[in-house]
């Protein structure tokens, strides 16, 4: 029983990847992409964090602060990122992403959204409301390792 579950997960998983990974190849087909694969990571990482200072960004992606300033630093000139300063600390600056970086998100997360439309269409509500909590659990108990934002900007979804 495990094993299989074990390849299920996997499959799904591999499959939401891959959508992204063409997603974001395709943009370098048609010239538009102006964001490095390392870059598509940053980016994603900064948008899953909400709103980290460079401080927390590099200490989640375990870089050195002025090499995560200097990765923010081109997505601010290409702009995908930009920073704003803190209203409690005026010292620090968080980030935040574009709405250039939003449409571009969207790409990807377009698939999350039709795949859950089918998961909905497919499933009895009780079987849907499961699956959700399920999904919760792995979350906020079983994946302590991974703190995300617990709202990601709503135009992403």
């Amino acid at each position: 029983m495990g094993n299989m579950l074990d390849q299920t997960f996997y499959q799904v998983y591999t499959k939401f990847k891959l959508h992204f990974y063409r997603s974001v190849f395709g943009r370098f087909q048609q010239r538009e992409a102006s964001l490095t694969t390392v870059e598509t990571f940053c980016m994603e990482t900064i948008m899953a964090l909400g709103r980290p200072t460079i401080n927390e960004f590099s200490s989640f992606v375990k870089i050195s602060p002025p090499n995560a300033a200097y990765k923010v630093g081109s997505l601010i000139q290409k702009g995908y990122v930009k920073k704003s300063r803190s209203p409690e600390d005026k010292r620090e600056y968080h980030l935040e992403v574009t709405e250039k970086y939003i449409e571009y998100y969207n790409i990807s997360y377009k698939y999350v959204n039709a795949v859950i439309d089918r998961i909905k269409d497919r499933f009895t509500p009780e079987e849907v409301a499961k699956f959700e909590e399920m999904l919760q659990v792995m979350s906020d108990e079983l994946m302590p390792e991974i703190p995300l934002s617990p709202h990601p900007p709503t135009s992403a979804i």
